[in-house]
């Protein structure tokens, strides 16, 4: 029977800490098998350490003070320390050429850190957009620009080529960065998800998804 997996409308969530009190259309439930597969995987030893080190990780971004919980690191100090546990030595970043300030902020501390950092931008290549078959009524600067096409591919081989061990991605376009996770050879992590009417901040899209932006809840 095939069974719906809905998590995000779950009142509940008892797999937090209560896994005997899940609802009947849980996915712990109705997916166990699946489930069960899924969790043999961590066996392997270079899996379970880096979701050994990903939970430690995790555990190490509160602090418990008198007044209560309080997260103490950014993102960008999380990654530092994620590599660190994992001992990465070679680090790329893959980045937005509308990025490219941000870009070289992030290799500095990369690099101050003690990181050797490979980083490529987007336009690598400054391959004509018309090599994708776009029309010059698509092209961004107007018809009669040369735009390079964004490349996550190639971003993705030249620092497979690097020998990078993890790479950082910083505001790659939606789908752009679906092709550099898929072609690249090292795992991968996002510092920055691009948004360009939220400031890079695309959950102000949710937050505001009922008020300011309801035409986001649109039916179609």
């Amino acid at each position: 029977m095939n069974t719906r997996i809905a998590c995000a409308k779950c009142g509940k969530y008892a797999c937090h800490g209560q896994p005997e009190e899940s609802p009947r259309g849980c996915p712990a439930r109705t997916e166990a098998q699946t489930i069960e597969h899924a969790v043999e995987a961590y066996s392997v030893p270079e899996t379970k350490e880096f979701a050994r080190q990903a939970s430690i990780q995790e555990f190490e971004c509160y602090m418990n003070l008198p007044e209560g919980r309080t997260p103490r690191n950014p993102r960008v100090e999380e990654i530092v320390q994620f590599a660190k546990k994992m001992k990465y030595r070679k680090l790329g970043v893959a980045f937005c050429y509308g990025l490219r300030a941000e870009a070289r902020i992030l290799n500095e501390i990369l690099e101050n850190r003690g990181f050797e950092v490979a980083s490529v931008c987007c336009k690598v290549g400054s391959v004509p957009k018309e090599e994708l078959g776009l029309t010059v009524e698509q092209k961004i600067a107007g018809p009669d620009a040369r735009e390079a096409m964004c490349n996550p591919i190639a971003q993705a081989e030249l620092l497979n080529a690097k020998q990078t061990e993890f790479n950082i991605v910083v505001g790659l376009c939606v789908g752009h960065d679906s092709l550099f996770f898929k072609h690249s050879t090292a795992p991968v992590t996002v510092l920055v998800a691009k948004d360009r009417v939220f400031g890079h901040n695309p959950v102000a899209g949710l937050y505001t998804a009922k008020s300011y932006y309801k035409k986001l809840m649109r039916k179609e």
